[in-house]
């Protein structure tokens, strides 16, 4: 009996997975780097299943069918490029690398050109969904070697979650790393999407001075609402989770947040291709600033702000929150794919916008009611420059801004940081205004360092210089874009 995939990597995500492709009816090679594992799962979870366990990748590839497909669940980095190197001698040409991990995109486009030059084929797709995902159906986001789609596409599709017309949550995305690229725009999300929450969870603990029972019931009557997503129905269960003492166990967790560098390659990229992240960049940012748990606990017997108070109608301003979370949450999709159409330039992915809201709208961790929407936006107009102008997104924020500014006041006013719903607003404030001061910005540039300037009433692409102090030399800088 030969496999029709094999699998290398059996922790938390791979072992699931594999389960996933078994029960579809698939019959999976195993291998792992630490074999006890191969033989632990092969007479555990795998007992009495279509399994073949590998005790080398050797072994792992004589025991595939033709084209071999050979996947990879490990840890991102080097351990990918070595086992890249391990599995090449074994294979012939044809067969396929592929790459499930939460790779960072420019290696993928590397590794696919390398895979590619020895005869082989490469696919880097991004997996989102957890644990749960994985065994139940996740949502998978598939690029690098074209000719490969065809032999991968039927497993994938097959074990990805499906939405209520059948639709798979798998679709291929583009060349080299494409697919990795919208991965890890979707985990840039997923923090913007985390942060907003906490905020939410801030200020109805803090401000609001709301126990856990009525946090529980404001999440899940938002979950039954637009705001129906994966987030905040899992936040209403934490919500409601209680410890062996009968306490909410939510609040004996320590403060301080993990993150594993998906959102940061989002910030940094943003950053690279000039686009303003702000939302996603400011979750980032408050996840370093949770870390710095010491100094925080050491500065806040030091520095002095407001108590937070609240007088005034609670369910009122509840519904102000609800408006905030919802406009920041569309703040964070409008940046996060802001960012997908301008790579998709840069690296020539031709990307369709509508079809990737589809693969989230299952299995996926950002996975939300509103995603049909995004499809519908990009349906009607294909080249939409922003989320934010479409007609029903335009309605939503209009519709929502009143509260949104009432909540980012207070927040302010009474001393409860919310960077994320903050910056949100100031994005969409900067977006609508024809003008900004960055005419100043350009004074000052061209003052100190002679960095020219462009005039409103000269035509676009004509610079200038000045001789702001009498002093300086006509002589100026070449002008460039960093």
């Amino acid at each position: 009996m030969k496999a029709d995939i094999g699998l290398i990597g059996l922790a938390v995500m791979g072992e699931n997975l594999v389960l996933n492709m078994e029960s579809k009816g698939f019959t999976v090679a195993v291998y792992n780097r630490t074999t006890d594992k191969v033989d632990k799962f092969i007479n555990g979870r795998g007992a009495d299943k279509n399994f073949i366990g590998t005790h080398s990748i050797e072994e792992l590839v004589q025991s595939l069918k033709s084209p071999r497909k050979v996947m990879l669940l490990v840890k991102a980095g080097k351990p990918v490029d070595d086992f890249i190197d391990q599995i090449i001698p074994h294979l012939e040409p044809g067969d396929i690398i592929i790459d499930g991990g939460n790779s960072h995109y420019p290696d993928t486009i590397r590794r696919t050109k390398y895979v590619e030059s020895k005869g082989l084929l490469y696919v880097g797709t991004g997996v989102s969904g957890g644990e749960e995902g994985a065994l139940l159906g996740p949502s998978m986001m598939p690029g690098g070697s074209r000719a490969a789609w065809k032999e991968v596409k039927t497993i994938f599709q097959t074990i990805a979650a499906k939405v209520e017309d059948g639709s798979p949550c798998c679709e291929w995305l583009g060349d080299n790393g494409a697919g990795h690229f919208v991965k890890m725009v979707h985990n840039g999300i997923e923090y913007g999407d985390m942060q907003i929450i906490t905020e939410a969870y801030h200020i109805m603990k803090d401000l609001l001075g709301l126990n856990h029972d009525e946090m529980q019931k404001v999440f899940a009557e938002w979950n039954e609402s637009e705001l129906d997503s994966y987030l905040i129905e899992i936040t209403r269960d934490i919500m409601a989770y209680r410890d062996e003492q009968g306490e909410p166990l939510l609040e004996k967790i320590l403060d301080t947040a993990g993150q594993k560098g998906t959102g940061k390659w989002t910030g940094v990229t943003a950053l690279d291709l000039g686009i303003p992240l702000t939302l996603i960049g400011e979750s980032v940012f408050s996840r370093c600033l949770s870390a710095q748990k010491d100094q925080r606990v050491a500065a806040s017997k030091i520095l002095d702000g407001p108590k937070p108070e609240f007088k005034g109608d609670k369910d009122e301003f509840l519904e102000d929150l609800k408006s905030a979370v919802y406009a920041a949450k569309l703040v964070s999709y409008a940046q996060g794919y802001a960012l997908l159409k301008e790579a998709a330039n840069e690296y020539k992915w031709g990307l369709n916008y509508g079809s990737i809201a589809l693969l989230w709208r299952g299995g996926c961790i950002i996975r939300s009611v509103f995603l049909g929407r995004i499809k519908d936006a990009f349906d009607k107009n294909p080249d939409l420059d922003n989320l934010l102008l479409d007609d029903y997104f335009k309605e939503i924020i209009s519709n929502s801004q009143k509260g949104w500014r009432k909540v980012c006041a207070k927040a302010i006013e009474e001393g409860i940081p919310a960077p994320a719903l903050t910056s949100a607003l100031a994005y969409y404030d900067g977006y609508r205004s024809a003008r900004l001061p960055a005419n100043l910005l350009q004074a000052q540039r061209d003052y100190f360092g002679a960095h020219t300037y462009e005039r409103i009433d000269k035509p676009r692409g004509e610079f200038f210089h000045t001789n702001w102090t009498g002093k300086g030399g006509n002589t100026a800088s070449s002008t460039y874009e960093v």
